[in-house]
């Protein structure tokens, strides 16, 4: 079982069916919080569509195509976070992430996604890590700006949400300016 421990209150555990009803349970206690950024919520009105979520990411693990995680946040599940896919020919991984509306503001992402870019370095050899978020999703954007991510441009209308299209900026990392940078970066992120 895949579990990284960031520090004493802080882990990323691959997700697993079981975890199907606690998931389900944080996205429905945030869901219109979660709904301003995220075009799921409206597909995920009960507990099977975010068992079969499980299912599509645990069958992608097996493929090698993606790595979703819960984050543990004092030992209950608290968000999701990963690699919503990877590209092995660009070694390439592009991370996504939520968090449930009572756990923000604690620096959980920051940690989160800090993790996961020195995994996809250090363990999975890759070059790049992405991450994009909507233009006015100031929360998500400042998790890539902490880090040291490069802006990389903006995708115009990159994703409908609900009503309406929203633009992405796109933030990058390259392998040899993590390691170059990691000695700066405050470890109380």
């Amino acid at each position: 079982m895949f579990v990284h421990k960031m520090d004493e209150d802080l882990s990323l555990k691959l997700m697993e069916l079981r975890d199907g009803e606690r998931v389900f349970e944080l996205t429905n206690h945030s869901r219109e919080y979660l709904k301003e950024w995220l075009p799921w919520l409206n597909t995920t009105t009960k507990l099977e569509d975010t068992l079969e979520f499980i299912k599509i990411a645990l069958k992608d693990l097996a493929e090698n195509k993606s790595l979703n995680t819960v984050i543990l946040f004092k030992g209950k599940i608290v968000g999701v976070a990963g690699y919503n896919s990877i590209n092995w020919s660009n070694k390439t991984a592009y991370i996504g992430y939520w968090l449930g509306e009572d756990y923000q503001g604690n620096g959980i992402m920051t940690k989160v996604a800090k993790a996961l870019t020195d995994y996809a370095f250090s363990e999975l050899d890759l070059n790049k890590v992405e991450i994009r978020a909507a233009v006015g999703n100031k929360k998500s954007r400042s998790i890539p700006e902490r880090l040291n991510f490069v802006n990389e441009g903006s995708i115009r209308q990159a994703e409908w949400l609900y009503d309406h299209y929203v633009d992405h900026v796109v933030y990058g990392i390259l392998a040899e300016e993590w390691n170059k940078n990691r000695s700066t970066f405050n470890t109380n992120i």
